[in-house]
């Protein structure tokens, strides 16, 4: 048997083997409720969370985001404008914290079951993939892409919704391009595509790297041969809106500044070791579930050590197989170029003040858990007489997968919960205590505020938010 063969065959194929009566449209009805259903269990006491950190700048602080006629007069002088539509939406519904939290899951439920028609197409093509197989890899993989504590950061956190607010756009514009692309449907493939491109980039700037995703995904589906007068003619639309994006990031005054900003931070060398370093902690976070955190303390590298030679090494050979499989076994060369380019591109061509954070992992997520969808999936094939008790062992890595999504979701109750949790996680940074400093302020705890503010001075003397926070904190108390 080939190892494309192997890896077709899944969890369920007895099951989906045997002779139903069921319609489609019931089938996909049963699936989604098998994704869905225990998400929303594990993400109900989201809905208990607080608004924290970039929350206050960007929604509690911001007035752009209070009123309809604020957020029409910035359309134009400020960026991400239909992330800021979401926000005056639930501002303006008076639902309070519920409705911004309830946006924030409905969003993450609608990216597990995009998630699942995604790789549903990916695994249509019978001359890559076992007939069978299908259903149970897109369920599992969607299980994967939804329970996962790593996601929790771009749902819980409500500012966060950036990532996966453009998760939905982008996703939505790959399936839409995939079904006009294979059933040959003008609107989806030139109008529905091209239109959730733009909301995706109106959301989160990041997702101008759509194009290069579409390309991916016709140098690994083989049901068409590759053409790249084909391959023009579909993109053409998607590549035309794609200039005037980044002009018009270019040059608009907001964007300009940022941009400059960034350059600033430090140079390409530093940063390409930086990220290094950022993408192999977010991949050891997949595995260390007690160890999410919403500041990480990742320093910036400037120079070659054993270390980073290592996880150089690693992510060059991960990437070379990447490349070389793309005509032996495409759905690993997919796995594999979907996760750098959703995670390294654009964050090393452009530094960030934080070198990375959790909710950048959350669309590149796809390509890793349809990574490990598809290895376990060989492994139980191969091992016929365990069959049972993988089964079994399955079933309490989802449940513990659940489990810690929702102590981290518990995690964001409070400010005070979120920032103490970070502050055991990130003992060295002096932003962590200055936080956790104001949210003790905010609770009225004037004493573990001011030693919270001490600590931040401590690890950074010319540290000035904080000295300026303690100043107040004495004058006042």
């Amino acid at each position: 048997m080939k190892l494309d063969e192997i890896a077709g065959l899944t969890f369920g194929e007895a099951r989906n083997n045997a002779k139903t009566n069921s319609s489609p449209r019931f089938q996909f009805a049963t699936d989604i409720a098998i994704i869905v259903f225990p998400v929303i269990f594990v993400y109900i006491n989201a809905f208990s969370g607080s608004f924290q950190f970039d929350d206050y700048n960007v929604i509690v602080f911001n007035p752009v985001v209070h009123s309809w006629s604020a957020w029409w007069e910035d359309i134009g002088q400020g960026i991400r404008p239909f992330l800021k539509f979401t926000y005056t939406m639930n501002w303006a519904s008076d639902m309070g914290l519920f409705g911004f939290h309830l946006f924030n899951i409905v969003i993450h439920l609608l990216n597990v079951v995009l998630v699942y028609a995604i790789i549903l197409k990916f695994l249509e093509n019978k001359q890559q993939y076992a007939l069978y197989s299908k259903r149970g890899i897109a369920i599992l993989t969607a299980l994967f892409f939804g329970l996962h504590p790593i996601q929790t950061e771009a749902v819980t956190y409500i500012s966060a919704r950036s990532a996966s607010l453009m998760s939905t756009f982008y996703f939505g514009s790959m399936l839409s391009y995939v079904y006009g692309r294979i059933e040959n449907r003008r609107f989806f493939l030139y109008v529905l595509s091209p239109i959730l491109f733009v909301f995706g980039v109106a959301t989160k700037e990041v997702a101008v790297t759509l194009p290069l995703a579409l390309i991916l995904w016709e140098l690994t589906d083989r049901r068409q041969p590759f053409s790249v007068y084909v391959i023009i003619r579909r993109q053409a639309v998607h590549w035309l809106l794609l200039i005037p994006m980044i002009f018009f990031i270019i040059t608009h005054s907001r964007y300009a500044k940022l941009l400059v900003f960034s350059f600033e931070l430090r140079g390409f060398h530093a940063n390409l070791l930086s990220q290094i370093n950022g993408v192999m902690y977010l991949l050891s976070r997949l595995f260390l579930l007690t160890d999410l955190n919403i500041d990480p303390d990742l320093p910036v590298i400037v120079k070659w050590s054993l270390p980073v030679i290592l996880e150089t090494g690693l992510l060059s050979l991960l990437l070379f197989a990447g490349i070389i499989s793309i005509f032996r076994m495409p759905w690993l060369s997919f796995c594999i170029l979907w996760f750098f380019l959703q995670v390294m591109f654009i964050n090393t061509i452009v530094p960030r003040n934080d070198i990375i954070n959790e909710r950048h992992f959350y669309i590149g997520g796809l390509g890793v858990f349809f990574f490990i969808t598809m290895v376990s999936g060989m492994f139980f094939n191969i091992c016929e007489r365990y069959k049972k008790t993988l089964l079994i062992f399955g079933l309490c890595v989802y449940l513990m997968l659940g489990y810690f999504t929702i102590m981290r979701n518990h995690v964001y109750r409070s400010e005070i919960a979120l920032w103490e949790d970070t502050a055991r996680k990130s003992p060295k940074k002096a932003r962590v205590f200055n936080n956790l400093g104001y949210a003790y302020y905010l609770a009225g705890q004037y004493d573990k505020a001011k030693g919270s503010y001490v600590k931040a001075l401590q690890i950074e003397p010319g540290f000035e938010l904080a000295r300026n926070n303690l100043l107040l904190l004495e004058k006042a108390h």
